[in-house]
């Protein structure tokens, strides 16, 4: 056991702080007038929270599967550790500087809600008038949860483990609420400029896409990339898993969007169903068309890309259409993908081309296809003759992609600078699950006997 050294305990003290802090905190009154809620309301988006939630450890099964044995468990605790760790910080700070009162459209004061203060006994959201103010903030604590998770993609095989919780946290304060509040705060930049996103394709996918390539540049290439050798995914029954669950979760963090109850809702949920499984037959049939044989793989990470492109159109657009961009979201990924493959970015779960360009797809499709036929509280898109929302989603693409890969690279800089971002290259060979957590993982095969038969092993890395 090695001896603790002073920046082993400042996550505890932090924590430690913030712990004490909560102490005196004023405690209010709960839900003073509970007759201006609807029941119905508040039952749909407790449910919604929770299917969103679901999606985190779902993200886990899903890049766990798809890394190589010996970093399973470091892959999946990079992810699920922002559960515990981004829901303290969004109770801190991360809600108020993302909802709280808008300093220029930029950022909300850290004040407004600090330790959730005026939380539980605040009026409604604007926008979200028939549910608690707490109940919102926590269904909004869930996107802020999954966002930095989906970076660790980008960054697996090869970033330490105290670094990366580092990178969560700046990310969570200096990136991802700074976008919420531009996005969804009535106040907000690219609210007022008409920028539709519906479920967080801008807030979540294109940040966290714009974010893991930032993070692949500054780490650069693991060994066995710049060998050019080919691993094997651990467990695709693993992948299976976590699309399936990240699928399911998917239904609230759309159709919850809808933030009641709704028509409007169960909208969301049908053409998330559908674009989902447009863009994963999508991934397979071009996979077959291009020479390869369709696979259990292809078709999960197709499944993902088409949720990707559709959260931030759910909404705004019809079913048929939905299709189309579950369609084109797959094909645009697929090639980027293969194009990546011939560079030298070690991207290692393809973040960027699944997450960062399908939320790319979606924002610009939702430019076209939106329509008030279906949500009276969007816009019409160019399709129906109003080029003006295609435009506006262009620019509130690219102020996102500039901002979030510009600071995001910063806060991996600063890190480094302060705490080694990457593992050593003896670490990296043995694997992060032992070297960063001590814990193995020994997943069992099949192999065939001298006589034929099916004998189960276990397969366990030196």
């Amino acid at each position: 056991m090695k001896k603790s050294s002073f920046q082993d305990y400042l996550p505890f003290i932090f924590l430690a702080v913030i712990a004490v802090i909560g102490i005196f905190i004023p405690a209010l009154p709960n839900f003073s007038d509970v007759s201006k809620y609807n029941t119905a309301d508040i039952a749909w988006i407790l449910v919604a929270s929770s299917l969103v939630f679901l999606m985190t450890p779902g993200l886990s099964f899903f890049y766990g599967g798809m890394v190589n044995r010996k970093n399973v468990i470091s892959t999946m605790m990079q992810s699920f550790i922002a559960t515990g760790l981004i829901s303290v910080v969004w109770v801190v700070v991360g809600f108020s500087l993302a909802f709280g009162k808008s300093y220029h459209g930029i950022i909300g004061s850290p004040s407004t809600f600090f330790m959730f203060n005026h939380v539980g006994s605040g009026e409604p959201w604007s926008l979200a008038p028939t549910i608690p103010l707490l109940l919102f903030a926590l269904f909004q604590m869930k996107f802020a949860i999954i966002t930095p998770a989906l970076v660790v993609g980008a960054v697996a095989e090869r970033i330490r483990f105290t670094s990366y919780v580092l990178f969560m946290v700046l990310f969570s304060i200096l990136v991802y609420a700074p976008i919420a509040h531009w996005t969804w705060h009535p106040d907000g930049i690219l609210f007022k400029l008409g920028v539709l996103d519906f479920a967080g394709g801008t807030v979540v996918h294109i940040s966290a896409g714009c974010a893991a390539l930032a993070g692949a540049l500054v780490l650069k290439r693991r060994k066995d990339h710049i060998e050019k050798k080919e691993l094997q995914p651990a467990n695709i029954p693993f992948v299976l898993l976590g699309t399936g669950l990240l699928w399911f979760g998917w239904f609230g963090f759309n159709a919850g969007s809808a933030l009641g109850a709704n028509a409007l809702a169960a909208t969301a949920f049908a053409t998330t169903n559908t674009a989902t499984a447009a863009a994963g037959l999508s991934w397979v049939f071009f996979d077959v068309i291009r020479g390869r044989k369709p696979s259990a793989l292809g078709f999960c990470i197709g499944a993902v890309v088409g949720l990707v492109a559709i959260t931030p159109a759910a909404g705004y657009v019809a079913i048929p259409q939905s299709i189309f961009i579950g369609f084109i979201a797959a094909i645009v990924s697929n090639m980027a993908v293969h194009w990546k493959s011939k560079t030298s970015i070690d991207d290692t779960l393809d973040v960027f081309p699944c997450h960062g360009l399908g939320g790319m797809v979606g924002m610009l499709l939702t430019g076209i296809f939106a329509t008030k036929a279906m949500n009276p509280g969007g816009n019409d898109g160019w399709l129906y003759g109003n080029f003006e929302l295609f435009k506006n989603q262009v620019l509130g693409l690219l102020l996102v992609v500039a901002y979030s890969f510009t600071v995001s690279y910063g806060i991996f800089k600063l890190i480094n600078f302060i705490h080694p971002l990457r593992v050593s290259e003896d670490e990296e060979a043995l694997g992060l699950d032992v070297t960063q957590h001590n814990e193995h993982y020994h997943p069992a095969m099949l192999s065939v006997t001298d006589n034929g038969s099916l004998k189960e092993e276990e397969l366990v890395h030196s």
